[in-house]
């Protein structure tokens, strides 16, 4: 019997799942918050910063596999066989000629700039304005396999940016690492920049790499974009690797730290998204939703049904990015969850400022009554939304409050809410903001179908598809398909697993992997027929409500 690991960097934590090979069993798994990440530090909501110290990646990684590990029978840890990792992203960092970030240097360790630029961060959006108006005049469009748009939440953008604000970062800088890449690099002892097997998934669709130009951009366009990028290209690399294949096995040093053996296999690393798919089970024609704090849209496609297609206005489209031997098709929303988040967060307000203040009770049960408030907000929210029958979702929303992904990124939209009255209570506006992000999800849904792309079948993974069937029967209704939803909530984690599997050599490929590994699911929602009628002309209503925001930007 052989076991694999599956590890997923999200947003705020990481898991780890023990994986028993052979039938996708999850034996036992560990669950980490980033420290510091939770305590707030490196970030600025207030300019859309949000930093993250690759030392937290590192405490995190020793804790969850150690406590998973330590979850399970004896003798299991000398049976790994495999490990893989996925995470957020286009999250890059600037690195050292050996391969280190910034950060873990002494005198950057507390320099925003020579940390993790996550996923999230929206500093760049001049860069990111700079990338596509050069993109559109240059002889070569590399944007044209990244849906054309090139995004502030990418790679290059992010770079520049740093580039352009920290002198000190830019002295020291050699060259730039994703961070699904740092983590296989980390464990597996490797010593230079140029040893570094660099991602086709997080290269394909965030840094502009094709085969057909040769790799990255060429460095007379990374210099006409911007002189301060000289040199980059050069320092980084012309290959770049699906996850399926082994990037080395555990250092000594690692293997020793996590409790395993230098013979387990570390395979290559990919985003979240793209290995929630794989572990959902995805095939040609199913539309993957990875549903989070933001949504990622997963799907692949034949050589043959992509041909010469160009698909406008998505995160990109890149060959084995998702499962090697086909095209990958990346989408996805800004924010979904984050939404819903940030509606909680203001009604917390009180609470949280005005309620602790008070004298009137004792501390401890000032404490117990805030938390018991703000815990139930969203439940609460939900159960009043969804009585309010649809003919009265006079509140129309657009899903923007995090700028917008897809269909056509553009990061400088906000979120608007029309049509307010004295009469619009709490639950009514939390409905307003549930339809609004499924309507967000059915534009992307037309994009695809619209570019020639079909869909059969939609999966949603993640927490709320799980835990919100009032969200997910919305969405249900207003895409007007059938929503099958993955039973475990650790998708992407398993997905991560399966590339460890197939990378340790237990499986031919991944579909294998897959077909042996699958959870399986839980729940099936299907659409009302009435209720999308009616969504449809309330659909209509998003629609130009966006384009008039879209119009009014300042």
């Amino acid at each position: 019997m052989k076991y694999v690991i599956g590890l997923d960097y999200g947003t705020d934590s990481a898991r780890a799942l023990v994986v028993n090979a052979g039938n996708g069993e999850i034996v036992a798994s560990s669950v980490k918050n980033y420290p510091r990440w939770s305590e707030g530090r490196y970030c600025s909501p207030a300019i859309n910063q949000y930093r993250q110290h690759p030392q937290d990646y590192i405490d995190v990684l020793e804790s969850t596999v150690k406590e998973a590990l330590s979850k399970c029978p004896a003798g299991t840890a000398e049976q790994v066989a495999g490990i893989a990792f996925d995470t957020t992203g286009s999250t890059p960092a600037f690195i050292d000629e050996s391969g280190v970030p910034l950060a873990m240097l002494p005198e950057f360790t507390e320099n925003p700039n020579a940390m993790f630029v996550l996923w999230k961060d929206h500093t760049a959006v001049t860069e990111a304005a700079e990338i596509n108006k050069l993109c559109k005049t240059y002889d070569i469009n590399y944007s044209a396999y990244e849906g054309g748009i090139y995004s502030s939440e990418w790679f290059w953008a992010k770079a520049l940016h740093v580039l352009r604000e920290d002198a000190a970062v830019r002295a020291k800088a050699y060259s730039i690492i994703e961070y699904c890449e740092w983590l296989p690099a980390l464990i597996t002892g490797v010593k230079s920049s140029k040893d570094i097997v660099r991602s086709r998934c997080a290269n394909g669709h965030k840094a502009m790499w094709h085969e057909s130009w040769g790799g990255l951009p060429s460095e007379d366009f990374l210099t006409k974009l911007d002189p301060l990028l000289q040199g980059f290209r050069d320092r980084l690399f012309d290959k770049t690797e699906t996850a399926d294949v082994p990037v080395g096995t555990l250092s000594s040093e690692w293997a020793a730290r996590l409790g395993l053996s230098t013979d387990v296999v570390v395979a290559g690393g990919a985003f979240d998204c793209h290995m929630g798919a794989v572990g959902a089970g995805i095939t040609p024609n199913t539309f993957v939703r990875v549903i989070g704090t933001s949504t990622c849209d997963v799907m692949v496609a034949s050589y043959e049904e992509i041909g010469q297609n160009l698909i406008k206005g998505i995160c990109g489209q890149v060959d084995g990015s998702v499962i090697p031997g086909m095209i990958g098709l990346e989408a996805g929303q800004s924010g979904f969850g984050d939404i819903y988040a940030w509606f909680k967060n203001i009604l917390e307000y009180p609470l949280k400022n005005i309620l602790s203040q008070t004298n009137l009770i004792d501390a401890a049960t000032k404490t117990k009554l805030i938390d018991e408030t703000c815990n139930n907000i969203i439940t609460f929210l939900t159960e009043e939304a969804q009585k309010i029958p649809i003919e009265e979702s006079t509140l129309v929303a657009t899903d923007w409050m995090n700028g917008r992904r897809t269909p056509d990124a553009n990061q400088l939209l906000t979120g608007t809410i029309s049509g307010l009255t004295l009469g619009s209570t709490a639950p009514r506006i939390f409905r307003a903001l549930v339809e609004a992000t499924a309507f967000g999800s059915l534009a992307i849904v037309e994009r695809f179908i619209s570019e020639g792309i079909r869909i059969d079948n939609v999966i949603g993974i993640g927490g709320i598809a799980l835990k919100s069937p009032f969200v997910m029967q919305t969405l249900s209704d207003i895409l007007n398909m059938p929503i099958k939803v993955c039973k475990t909530d650790q998708a992407c984690a398993l997905g991560a697993a399966m590339f460890a599997a197939t990378a340790a050599g237990l499986y031919a490929k991944v579909e294998d992997a897959q077909q042996a590994m699958s959870s399986g699911f839980a729940k099936e929602y299907t659409p009302n027929k009435e209720n999308n009628k009616q969504y449809r002309d309330i659909y209509k209503k998003y629609v130009k409500l966006g384009e008039f925001t879209e119009k009014s930007i300042l």
